[in-house]
């Protein structure tokens, strides 16, 4: 019974975090799919290029709740006991579910997003002081350089950074975790990266555009 009831779980986090926010809510609220514009992917950056600012803040406010809501999962079972090494290793399990399913979602023929905003979800849920640091320093990089690509792999680096150096976490799930984040960031933006180095990325100009307003030259990816 017991593992039954890990299985559905895992399960149920991957589908939800296959949910396809932006896709969604583009075709549902503006009949436009989001991936056949701007950058081509289901994320919230693109979202918010495609769609406008307010539409794209739903998008991330939505998938950063489908990660928050994934690891809280366990909360709904009598087989683990909270802040335990064993129901924080699972609820890691459940998280990476969830942004498996974000990646490759299956209601949308396994064409989604990069999982930045469900990673912060998972993070929140599970240590929220060390991520929230990260999120405050993804602004201050993104109002310096305007790079949301860039701003996403700096607070990503300084998560780990923060987990393991200033708050000592002792849980070596926890820790070995933080390190992946860091290095999922640096495979799902290698793209971003090159671009980066040739001087081509986009900065976050689209963040100013107007609602509804889709150009004619298509933006390269941010995030």
């Amino acid at each position: 019974m017991h593992i039954l009831v890990n299985i559905s779980m895992l399960l149920a986090a991957y589908l939800l975090g296959s949910v396809p926010t932006a896709v969604w809510v583009g075709k549902s609220f503006y009949g436009i799919d989001v991936r056949e514009h701007g950058s081509g992917n289901a994320g919230s950056t693109n979202a918010i290029r495609v769609l406008g600012l307010k539409p794209g803040l739903v998008v991330f406010f939505i998938d950063v709740l489908k990660g928050f809501t994934a690891v809280n999962l366990l909360r709904l079972t009598k087989y683990y006991i909270p802040t335990t090494g064993e129901f924080i290793n699972f609820q890691l399990l459940l998280g990476i579910a969830a942004v498996i399913g974000h990646i490759f979602p299956i209601w949308a023929n396994f064409k989604g997003g990069k999982g930045v905003a469900t990673l912060f979800g998972i993070v929140l849920a599970i240590h929220p002081l060390p991520t929230l640091i990260s999120i405050g320093i993804f602004f201050i990089s993104l109002i310096s350089t305007k790079y949301v690509s860039l701003s996403s792999m700096i607070a990503g680096f300084s998560f780990p950074f923060l987990v393991i150096l200033i708050f000592k976490t002792t849980t070596s799930s926890l820790v070995i975790f933080s390190l992946i984040i860091a290095v999922l960031l640096l495979f799902t933006h290698q793209k971003n990266i090159e671009r980066l180095l040739r001087k081509e990325e986009s900065k976050a100009t689209f963040l100013k555009r107007k609602k509804h307003r889709i150009d004619a030259e298509e933006e390269t990816e941010a995030a």
